[in-house]
């Protein structure tokens, strides 16, 4: 249930729709011109305002712009006829969620109706989810409402509080740096530095100078000395990415460093003493790697002092419409993009897709969609093929075939899996509408007709036959 204020001059379309959206258990309040619904939008306080946009007196987007200035937290969706399209569009770009062509669907309106309420009431979720967090762990950097991630926060806001060794575990992808950065921030060393290293990206034969430092000369490309992580991290917090990944003779020299709390520089003789708050993560059963020799025992059980499981996202799907939300708003802002939000089948897909590579392939696939996204909502059309079970389109031939595949015939393919992905992307964007969609291509419309007859698509690929 939610506060719709209709605005239109005509009192028919006015009694229509404020008598379906009371059948839908909305509160409604009608006004006949701009000026009534500035003066009625005061007391009534509307979640969302159906907004004509040519009206006498003061216009649609005077009105729009006007509400926004008084009622910022209120949504509107544009009411406009088929001939005045661009002026909704400029309406939208000031500001308006959507638009509706009159005459509309009653089904299409209550569609987008429940669109604009259900983003609102996400939105509104999200923020209060980042003030209670705030308020009880201070972790608004990570988001999650389950009960899995509510007991991530839990011993994360205990471990903060103390000087112990963490080993943060999880699949690849599941944010264990962010974990680790967060109970630095809340610990009594956040004024200190957070020094991240990736164990696995290190070459075995530069891990002991990666750590400990070297001295000048102590091997030929020492030209002058260096300071190694561990004194980086001094009196701070030293993170050790993927731990498991490293060698057992490198094993032995991070142990020996923990357990005295001094280190010696390659190339020195000199012992110098450290004070650091060792982080490390791995996406590897520890305990397993015991078992087969390849992790030391004594090294596991000297990190593993507290342990934090970060579950994978597939074992928290309730957070993942959060998660899409807080994307879609950091990506936006991050890229200077307008993606509003996500029609209904690509929120279908994201929330049904198992997410192997789990928060960073989420991620990552958001904002690759809305990079290529041509409209302000996500499409599925803009999203990849593995979410749609299709094979990769635009994808280069399989490696057997290059093989018996002349260099023309290879880009030919290539070419064409490319200009029909980008034809069928164009047709969605713009619901089937065949002159617009050749004009945004910068073909014809007999070009397009013909490309279109060859890749056997129709209009209907884009949604509605038309133009």
């Amino acid at each position: 249930m939610a506060n719709v204020l209709i605005v239109d001059d005509e009192e028919r379309i006015r009694g229509i729709l404020a008598l379906l959206l009371r059948d839908h258990r909305h509160r409604v309040a009608e006004a006949a011109s701009g000026e009534e619904a500035l003066a009625l939008a005061a007391s009534f306080h509307p979640d969302l305002v159906l907004l004509d946009l040519n009206m006498p007196g003061l216009d649609g987007l005077e009105t729009l712009r006007r509400l926004q200035a008084s009622r910022p937290e209120a949504d509107v969706i544009i009411m406009t006829a088929y001939g005045t399209i661009r002026s909704a569009v400029e309406a939208m770009r000031s500001g308006a969620f959507d638009y509706l062509t009159k005459p509309f669907d009653n089904d299409e309106l209550l569609l987008l109706v429940d669109r604009a309420l259900n983003l609102r009431r996400l939105s509104a979720e999200v923020e209060s989810l980042r003030d209670e967090l705030e308020a009880r762990y201070g972790f608004t950097e990570i988001i999650g409402i389950s009960p899995q991630m509510q007991e991530v926060f839990r011993t994360m806001a205990k471990v903060a509080r103390v000087d112990a060794t963490v080993l943060v575990t999880g699949e690849s992808g599941t944010g264990k740096e962010l974990v680790a950065r967060a109970i630095h921030r809340k610990s009594k060393r956040s004024l200190r530095p957070f020094v991240a290293v990736n164990c696995s990206a290190i070459p075995h034969t530069l891990v002991e100078a990666e750590f400990f430092g070297h001295e000048r000369g102590a091997f030929t490309d020492a030209h002058e000395s260096r300071a190694g992580t561990f004194e980086q991290a001094d009196g701070g917090t030293l993170f050790l990415d993927e731990v498991g990944d490293l060698a057992l003779d490198a094993q032995a020299k991070l142990l020996r460093a923990l357990q005295e709390r001094k280190i010696v520089r390659v190339g020195g003789r000199a012992p110098r003493e450290v004070d650091v708050r060792v982080i490390a993560a791995t996406n590897k059963d520890l305990e397993q790697e015991v078992g087969a020799g390849r992790f030391r025992e004594d090294l596991y059980w000297r990190l593993n002092v507290v342990q934090v499981r970060l579950p994978a996202l597939r074992q928290r799907v309730q957070d993942l419409p959060l998660l899409i939300e807080h994307f879609l708003d950091r990506i936006n802002r991050e890229l200077g993009l307008k993606v509003r939000g996500l029609e209904d089948e690509a929120q279908r897909l994201l929330l049904a897709y198992p997410w192997p590579g789990n928060v960073r392939e989420l991620e990552n696939t958001l904002c690759r969609a809305m990079i290529l996204c041509e409209g302000d909502l996500l499409a599925a059309v803009d999203l990849p093929g593995r979410l749609r079970d299709e094979p990769g389109e635009g994808a280069a031939p399989p490696a057997s075939d290059l093989d018996h595949m002349a260099l023309a015939e290879a880009v030919s393919e290539a070419t064409e899996r490319l200009e029909k992905r980008m034809i069928r992307s164009r047709l969605a964007a713009h619901k089937g509408n065949r002159t617009a969609t050749a004009e945004s291509l910068g073909i014809s419309r007999k070009t397009l007709f013909n490309k279109m007859r060859h890749y056997g698509l129709t209009a209907a690929d884009g949604g509605l036959e038309a133009g």
